[in-house]
C-alpha cells in the first residue's frame, strides 16, 4: 500500500510538472523557431548549396549561443515584468533608449521585407501573383491579432512553428550519405578564410542570433503573465526551441548540400524551384511551403517586436490581450510596417535576393549594442536580485560580443584587402 502510495504520489507529481510546463511553454519556442524566418532559410539554403555540410558544425554552435541570449531575455522579462526597450530607456537613460529603439524599429522593418520576399517567392512558384500574396499575408495576420487573447495568438503561431520541421522529411527523401553529413560536424573550413567564407559565417549568426529576438521574447514573457517561479520552465521551453532551431537549419543544409552542392543558387525559392521541376516534386514542394511558413512566422513575430516596443516607449495600450479599439496604435503600427515593407516587394527591379542576404549581416553588426545592453542589464543587482548574471553566464555573454564583433572586423578587413587572407 506505501509502495502504491509512493507512486501515485509521484504521479500526481509528473501530472503537475507537465501541467506547468504547458501553461508556460510558448515564448521560447515561438521566438527561436520564427528565427528560421525566410532570410534565415534563404542563407541555410545557399550556406548548403556553397559548402556542402562543411559548416553544418557551425549552425549547430550557435544553438547554445542563442539559448544563452534568451535565456537572460527570460528572466529579465520575468523579475522585472517590463519589456527590453522600456527596461533600457529607464537604465540607461532617453538617449540610450531611443539608439536601441530606432535601431530595432529600422532592422525589423528591412527584415520584415526578406520575409514578405521569401513569401512571395516561395508562392510564385505555384504561379500565384506577388499582389495577391502580399495582401493575403497582410489580412491574415491582421486576423490573427485581432481576436484579443495572447492564448490564442500563441497557439496559432505554434502551429506554424510546428509546421516549420518540414525540412526534416525533406532531408530524408533526398537520402544524403550520412557518412558524408557527419563529416560536417568537424570543425573546419574548406576553402580557407576568405571574404565569401566571413560573409556567410555573419549570416548565419545574424539569422540565429538577432536583435528583434531580444526585444520580442522578453515583452512575451511580460504578455503572458510569467513570473520568477517559471523561470525554469521557461528556460526548458527555451532550450526546446533551440534545438528545434539548429536541427531544422541543418536539415536545410543537408537538403541544399546533397542535390545542389556547386550550384550557383541565390535563394531558396530558387532550390525550391530547381528541385521541384528537376530533382523531386515532393521535396521542392516542402521547401516551397516551408519557406511561406518561414516568412509568415517571422513577419507576424518581428512586427509584433516593435509594435511591443513602441508601446512601451510612448505608453501605448501594448498587449495581445487587448482589443482593438483598447490598443488602437499598438495593431496601426503594425499593419503601417506590414503595409511599408510588402510594397518595397513590389518594386519592379527591386534586388530582392541581396536585399536578404544582407539583411541577416546588418543585424548581426548591429547585434553586439543590444547583448552589451542586455548583459549590463542582467548584472544590475538592484534591478534583478539573485536572477542578476552569474560568472559563467558573464563570460559566455562577453565571449558572444567578443566573436561578433571580431568576425565583422574580419569581414571589412577581407572586403578592403581581399588578398590578405
Amino acid at each position: 500500500m506505501n509502495v502504491l502510495s509512493y507512486l501515485f504520489y509521484k504521479y500526481q507529481r509528473v501530472v503537475k510538472a507537465i501541467e506547468i510546463f504547458l501553461a508556460v511553454v510558448g515564448p521560447g519556442i515561438i521566438v527561436m523557431v520564427a528565427d528560421n524566418d525566410a532570410g534565415g532559410i534563404t542563407t541555410y539554403a545557399v550556406t548548403g548549396s556553397t559548402f556542402g555540410y562543411s559548416l553544418i558544425w557551425f549552425l549547430l554552435l550557435l544553438g547554445p549561443l542563442a539559448f544563452v541570449v534568451q535565456e537572460m531575455c527570460v528572466r529579465l522579462g520575468a523579475v522585472t515584468k517590463r519589456g527590453h526597450a522600456e527596461a533600457i530607456f529607464d537604465a540607461f537613460g532617453p538617449f540610450w533608449g531611443w539608439f536601441s529603439l530606432i535601431d530595432l524599429t529600422m532592422t525589423d522593418w528591412l527584415t520584415i521585407i526578406t520575409e514578405f520576399i521569401g513569401m512571395t517567392a516561395a508562392l510564385s512558384i505555384f504561379h500565384i501573383p506577388v499582389l495577391l500574396t502580399v495582401i493575403a499575408v497582410i489580412i491574415l495576420i491582421s486576423a490573427i491579432i485581432i481576436q484579443g487573447r495572447y492564448w490564442t495568438w500563441e497557439k496559432i503561431v505554434l502551429l506554424l512553428c510546428v509546421l516549420n520541421l518540414i525540412y526534416i522529411p525533406a532531408a530524408f527523401i533526398v537520402h544524403p550519405n550520412i557518412a558524408k553529413v557527419f563529416t560536417g560536424f568537424v570543425p573546419g573550413f574548406v576553402g580557407g578564410f576568405t571574404p565569401t567564407l566571413f560573409f556567410f559565417l555573419m549570416a548565419n549568426i545574424g539569422t540565429t542570433i538577432a536583435p528583434w529576438m531580444v526585444f520580442f521574447h522578453q515583452s512575451a514573457v511580460v504578455d503572458k503573465g510569467l513570473s520568477e517561479k517559471t523561470i525554469k520552465w521557461e528556460r526548458v521551453d527555451t532550450a526546446l526551441g533551440a534545438v528545434a532551431t539548429v536541427v531544422t537549419a541543418s536539415f536545410i543544409t543537408v537538403v541544399t548540400g546533397t542535390v545542389l552542392f556547386g550550384v550557383n543558387i541565390s535563394s531558396a525559392a530558387q532550390a525550391a524551384s530547381i528541385i521541384l521541376t528537376k530533382i523531386n516534386f515532393y521535396v521542392g514542394t516542402f521547401l516551397a511551403i516551408g519557406l511561406f511558413d518561414a516568412g509568415l512566422l517571422g513577419a507576424i513575430c518581428i512586427s509584433l517586436a516593435s509594435s511591443w516596443a513602441l508601446g512601451e516607449v510612448f505608453g501605448w495600450a501594448h498587449s495581445l490581450n487587448t482589443k482593438v479599439k483598447q490598443a488602437p496604435w499598438f495593431f496601426i503600427f503594425r499593419v503601417i510596417i506590414l503595409c511599408t515593407a510588402g510594397i518595397v516587394v513590389m518594386i519592379p527591379h527591386a534586388p530582392l535576393i541581396a536585399i536578404t542576404l544582407f539583411v541577416q549581416v546588418i543585424a548581426v553588426t548591429l547585434l553586439p549594442s543590444t547583448l552589451v545592453f542586455l548583459i549590463l542589464l542582467l548584472n544590475n543587482e538592484e534591478l534583478m536580485g539573485k536572477y542578476k548574471n552569474n560568472l559563467l553566464q558573464n563570460i559566455l555573454g562577453t565571449a558572444m560580443v567578443t566573436l561578433i564583433v571580431v568576425v565583422s572586423t574580419l569581414y571589412g578587413i577581407s572586403i578592403i584587402f581581399p588578398h590578405l587572407f
